[in-house]
């Protein structure tokens, strides 16, 4: 297994994403530490590791208090030894599908200042400790506003690209105490409950927005979350030994080009009249 002997904590690991990163790393061998604010999801998410054979331990910590991050982490380390990966998936309330000139201050700005307060949070916590053993991986995750104008994402958008510099930074500071640094910029998954839910509340809407997302990548397709999972998994591994301060996209090409304007040689053909 690629994460035998690891341990990591994930914030957030109640949501889709944080689970689906758990699961992934449970299956690999690492022994992961679940945290977040629902006691419930937290439960669902370690009994689904459980029953597929893995180590799984939950844990109330609220990602924006630095001493109960704190605090959890201690005692993790006096439990299994060391902490080897750290991810936070902390979900951050946002006002979208509006133009920024008609966002109030608050609207724009708390997004931002609070996806940095947790990331900075478990982040600075994960490092003080993994600079002690000289070792370590602290992941951090994006999404396609990060690196594309990208209209009506409101505040998301510039917090995506904070949370981008903020690890290529981090990983600068802490490469000489062997500990690497990673974001992943994630393109919208069509299996998250963001995703689900949005089409519940809207099937006619949301589907067209969600055709147009698959349009503007290269694969015309959107990455689901075991995706997303699995480049964790890698990245966390020692098969990714020598990355480190960098942006893997993993958006099925959608922050790349102007994809919306490439089509297959079958709809050109039906499309323009032209030839195959």
């Amino acid at each position: 297994m690629l994460l035998s002997n690891k341990t990591a904590v994930i914030y957030g690991a109640g949501g889709s994403l944080g689970g689906a990163v758990a699961r992934a790393l449970a299956s690999e061998g690492c022994r992961v530490f679940l945290t977040g604010h629902r006691l419930p999801s937290l439960e669902k998410v370690a009994a689904e590791i459980h029953a597929a054979g893995g180590q799984a331990e939950t844990a109330i910590v609220d990602g924006f208090d630095e001493n109960a991050i704190g605090k959890h982490l201690d005692e993790l380390i006096q439990r299994a030894g060391k902490i080897d990966i750290s991810f936070n998936a902390v979900d951050i309330e946002v006002f979208q599908n509006r133009p920024l000139v008609e966002l109030s201050e608050e609207e724009f700005a708390v997004p931002v200042y609070r996806t940095m307060q947790t990331r900075f949070l478990t982040a600075k916590a994960a490092a003080i400790r993994m600079m002690k053993q000289k070792s370590g991986v602290i992941l951090t995750l994006t999404a396609t506003p990060a690196g594309i104008g990208y209209p009506y994402t409101g505040g998301f958008a510039p917090a995506c690209s904070a949370v981008e510099n903020f690890s290529r930074t981090l990983a600068s500071e802490l490469g000489v105490y062997g500990i690497r640094v990673i974001n992943i910029r994630s393109g919208g998954s069509p299996d998250s409950r963001v995703f689900k839910e949005a089409f519940e509340m809207n099937p006619v809407g949301a589907g067209a927005v969600f055709e147009q997302m698959k349009k503007d990548t290269m694969l015309k397709k959107q990455p689901p979350m075991i995706d997303i999972a699995n480049t964790a998994v890698f990245l966390c591994s020692g098969l990714a030994a020598s990355i480190t301060g960098v942006t893997v996209d993993v958006t099925c090409g959608t922050t790349a080009a102007l994809n919306y304007r490439v089509v297959s040689a079958d709809q050109r053909e039906s499309t323009f009249g032209l030839e195959k």
